[in-house]
């Protein structure tokens, strides 16, 4: 690699040896590169840089920190689950019910729902409400996925909410026929944790799915379903419409439902669920949707219709046409939980609008890490979400060679997401990440032979090996050739991609 960080901090090669060696048999979840946070943002407003937070300076607390990671990776992971809300609600009884104490935005679908998230976060911020923000997975740090006004919560109010929690969970642990796991625990301290700061309004992406999901214990007044496509097929449904059925119970009682573009099939479940608990439909391409977008520099320029009206020269410092619609999706949210287009007829103050979106980060998602050659970051893990990287980095930066560098977790669509990126790449590095759960590095070169062809890919067991030889081969065409590097295949791979690259 021919650039590496000037500065004085240790080389994050040196880290990645440390985490290959030390978490490949830890749940990736908790696999953490990187966690904590010294300060907690105590006002609203847009969040500063792109809130991904560096491990606790003081030694004393990072040991705590790891105490709790530890003490969590000893329960069931993600992928490990028993369908049921049984142990969360009888965890959050105990705890006095703490999601009941604000009001919610609840958030699923199979891509988008962290950007969708983030964004409205930044929207309800703008508008001075003290909002909440649980989302999943994390790209390097576990305190990533509960936020208040913005920032992860720092490493010590992360510690002393699981703290504050432990006794209870202990409680139900031994009352029920299998312990909580990592994500249910997790999403009580999510709940308990905004509920102390308190927010006004918490805004919560799904686990997984949505009716048994553990964040499915509040009433979400606005329920917003980002696009769904075959994923997780194995727990969730094979057909885009058994999907939106399990999905689709996270529409409550009286709540406004916001749907991005949707398969036919999948739209018609969300209706049909809609009807059923008088719920109201906003509908992208029909009550909201994007007018118009054009590349900027940076992102893109855009005009969103929403619930109340129009909203013109919106800058949206993400890439992509996905992003876009992304956007229109919060924008309807945010409408929605103000009352625009059922109360009353306006739309929201445009100033406000224009400095949220101009605020928005999404980490890992088309992010750029390094200029000369460009190497840009996306956590694509399925079909759509390739499709979606491969016509986002085409349109925004229009290489003139792009080279892949891929690792995904075993039991993905790996042949469809590599089918995605055919066209695009000239040549692609196959590789693995830490996570027990990664696809092995010779099976996925298998794979992509047949997909790219043996002449097109190379293997690298390692990350920091593979993300050498891609830069390698980009920097062959000559500095100013307009080549670059996309890293992508999940978001383990996005983190620890951000590390060595010298992110944080």
């Amino acid at each position: 690699m021919s650039e590496r960080p000037q500065n004085d901090d240790p080389d994050p090669t040196d880290a990645f040896d440390e985490l290959v060696e030390a978490e490949t048999d830890r749940d990736p979840d908790l696999a953490v590169i990187e966690a904590g946070s010294r300060t907690l943002r105590a006002q609203a407003g847009p969040p500063q840089g792109d809130g991904i937070p560096a491990r606790p300076a003081d030694p004393e607390v990072d040991r705590a920190l790891r105490a709790v990671e530890e003490e969590l990776a000893g329960r069931w992971g993600e992928t490990k689950l028993d369908p049921s809300v049984q142990r969360i609600a009888a965890l959050l009884d105990i705890l006095g019910s703490p999601q009941h104490a604000y009001r919610s935005i609840h958030i699923t679908g199979t891509n988008g729902k962290t950007s969708t998230a983030r964004m409205i976060e930044a929207l309800l911020s703008a508008f001075d409400l003290r909002t909440g923000r649980y989302t999943s997975p994390h790209v390097q740090s576990v305190t990533e996925r509960i936020s208040l006004d913005g920032s992860p919560i720092s490493a010590e109010r992360f510690i002393e909410t699981y703290q504050d929690i432990a006794p209870y969970v202990e409680m139900v642990d031994a009352q029920q026929e299998f312990r909580l796991s990592f994500f249910e625990v997790l999403t009580a301290m999510a709940y308990a944790a905004f509920a102390d700061a308190p927010v006004d309004i918490a805004v919560v992406e799904v686990g997984m799915g949505g009716t048994w999901d553990a964040t499915n214990v509040i009433d979400g007044d606005v329920a917003v379903v980002t696009p769904i496509s075959l994923d997780h097929t194995d727990r969730l449904g094979e057909t885009p419409e058994q999907i939106a059925g399990e999905k689709s119970g996270i529409i409550k009682k009286d709540a406004t439902v916001v749907l991005a573009q949707q398969p036919v099939e999948a739209a018609s479940v969300m209706l049909k669920r809609a009807v059923e608990v008088d719920a109201t439909v906003a509908r992208e391409g029909m009550e909201f949707g994007v007018l118009s977008r054009e590349v900027a520099v940076g992102g893109q320029m855009l005009t969103l219709r929403g619930l109340g009206g129009e909203y013109p020269e919106i800058f949206l410092p993400l890439y992509g046409a996905h992003q876009a619609h992304n956007a229109a999706v919060a924008l309807a949210a945010v409408e929605a939980f103000f009352g625009v287009g059922s109360e009353h007829a306006r739309v929201l103050d445009i100033d406000t609008i224009r400095s949220a979106f101009a605020a928005v980060s999404s980490p890992g998602r088309m992010e750029v890490v390094r200029r000369s050659p460009t190497v840009v970051l996306d956590a694509a893990h399925n079909p759509a979400g390739g499709r979606a990287a491969a016509e986002a980095v085409t349109e925004a930066f229009g290489f003139s060679r792009l080279v892949g560098v891929v690792a995904a977790s075993a039991g993905k669509d790996v042949r469809g997401l590599l089918e995605a990126f055919e066209p695009i790449f000239a040549e692609i590095v196959v590789t693995r990440n830490s996570s027990h759960r990664a696809m092995d590095a010779d099976e996925l070169a298998a794979v992509a032979v047949e997909v790219f062809g043996a002449e097109r890919v190379q293997v690298e067991p390692r990350l920091d090996d593979a993300l050498e030889a891609a830069i390698t081969l980009a920097e062959e065409e000559g500095e100013f050739s307009g080549a670059g590097v996309l890293v992508t295949g999940s978001v383990i791979t996005v983190g620890e991609a951000r590390l060595l690259m010298g992110r944080n």
